[in-house]
């Protein structure tokens, strides 16, 4: 990213909020805003170095630090209609899952893109029984 000593940027980048999935059915998620991020870098990079973000970030809880995020989705755009789910909507299939060899602009990622970070099989499981515990 562009904050890193010695790396370069094209333009002072883009900011993105990563809302951190840690259950569907409990509707339980922080997010945590990346700032100055490279479109132009790999789906791959961004979410390593959000990995390695959350590890030490401040005011972030151990259960979010520590979960295996594995699968990033686009969930809401700037001026766009946001959905009135709590975590993230089911009836968004025409917005894909994001593919680690894309750049994050091929993905469709924008200036103030909310992307959803969260563990596949967590997914799965929800949409095919999407019951909230509360």
């Amino acid at each position: 990213m562009c904050e890193e000593p010695g790396d370069t940027c094209a333009g002072p980048g883009v900011t993105l909020t990563v809302r951190l999935v840690r259950s569907f059915e409990y509707r339980n998620f922080r997010p945590v805003v990346f700032q100055r991020v490279r479109l132009e870098q790999s789906v791959r990079e961004f979410t390593e170095r959000v990995r390695q973000e959350i590890e030490t970030k401040p005011g972030l809880p151990p259960p979010f630090r520590k979960y295996q995020y594995d699968t990033m989705k686009i969930i809401h755009q700037a001026h766009g209609a946001k959905t009135n789910d709590l975590v993230m909507s089911l009836d968004d299939q025409d917005k894909p899952l994001l593919q680690e060899n894309q750049t994050l602009q091929e993905a469709g990622v924008t200036n103030e893109t909310e992307l959803a970070f969260f563990k596949k099989s967590d997914y799965d499981a929800f949409k095919a029984n999407p019951q909230v515990a509360w």
